[in-house]
């Protein structure tokens, strides 16, 4: 047998036809793609380099380069690792809290009852609600002393079982100032691992849930040796994307605990750096610190999210 000859003019053309077709497929995607790159890598290029120079407007006569001093500043710092635990702490607590609460609320959602609809839009209406607005409505609708939900409740079951005695407000935020951003943020977050689990638990195979009704397992065995395995990589989803977005979470504990060593996280340090200290460069070095951490989740999450979709086409 003897091979086909090719015709290089031939090869080349189908080549350049092709290039210039995958060109012109991708062309509508080019200003998403300069504008992505325009807000988000820019940015923090220039974060980068202002991260390796001195830049305190408090000495701008002090301006230039210092290559990694800032970064040694970062990292010999006490308050950047106490900061580092506190962003710890908060992330895993809320996650896992959340991701509890949220799985039972999934079991409870996924059964049929009247309403159900009605209820599923009010479960997610909290992660909805703009950060800022919930955490002060948690502040002063909730903890506040005199006007809080809670103080109101404990005061009229004060007056019920002490009657007579003046009830004394009980400053919720200043005796408890980490949990009270943690419940803030497990009120808000639930919501969204009750919808990434409620999606596990109506995807898994209907088949294997009668087959195992049919067997007289009963509902624990079967959540303990269906439900729970299926869960396992949504549960998983779920808790590193959560933890991706707490662990930069500002809001609730600056407007809830505004300059309280007790609850200052990485996010919080980086604005007092810039807010008190004014060191620009400081300030920088502790972002891409932050942006390291981050990345290092998200490639767990991102990971993890495709593998979920593999397993969804086999």
């Amino acid at each position: 047998m003897t091979a086909l000859a090719v015709d290089p003019d031939l090869a080349r053309r189908i080549a350049h036809r092709e290039r210039v077709q995958g060109w012109i497929r991708r062309a509508p995607l080019a200003p998403a793609f300069a504008f992505t790159v325009i807000v988000t890598q820019l940015p923090f290029v220039a974060t980068i380099i202002i991260s390796f120079r001195r830049w305190n407007t408090n000495h701008p006569d002090l301006y230039g380069w210092v290559l990694a001093r800032n970064y040694a500043l970062a990292f010999t710092d006490r308050t950047l690792w106490r900061d580092v635990l506190h962003s710890v702490e908060l992330t895993v607590v809320v996650v896992l809290v959340s991701l509890i609460i949220g799985l039972g609320v999934a079991l409870l959602l996924n059964r049929r009852f009247p309403g159900r609809g009605a209820v599923r839009t009010m479960m997610i209406a909290p992660f909805l609600v703009v950060p800022v607005a919930a955490a002060l409505f948690w502040k002063f609708g909730m903890f506040d002393p005199n006007t809080g939900l809670l103080n109101g409740v404990a005061t009229g079951i004060h007056r019920i079982f002490v009657p007579g005695a003046a009830p004394t407000a009980y400053d919720f935020i200043g005796q408890h100032p980490m949990l009270s951003v943690q419940i803030e943020l497990i009120w808000q977050w639930t919501p969204f691992m009750t919808l990434i689990l409620l999606a596990g638990l109506q995807s898994r195979p209907a088949d294997i849930l009668e087959a195992a009704a049919v067997d007289g397992a009963s509902g624990w065995d079967t959540f303990r040796y269906l439900t729970l395995p299926h869960m396992r990589q949504y549960l998983e989803l779920a808790g590193l994307l959560g933890a991706i977005y707490i662990l930069q979470n500002f809001d609730s504990v600056y407007t809830i605990t505004p300059q309280n060593v007790n609850t200052e996280n990485l996010p919080v340090l980086i604005y007092q750096t810039i807010n008190s200290a004014n060191d620009y460069g400081l300030a920088s070095a502790q972002g891409v610190i932050i942006v390291i951490l981050t990345i290092i989740v998200a490639t767990f999450a991102l990971r993890r999210v495709s593998g979920l979709f593999r397993g969804e086409t086999r």
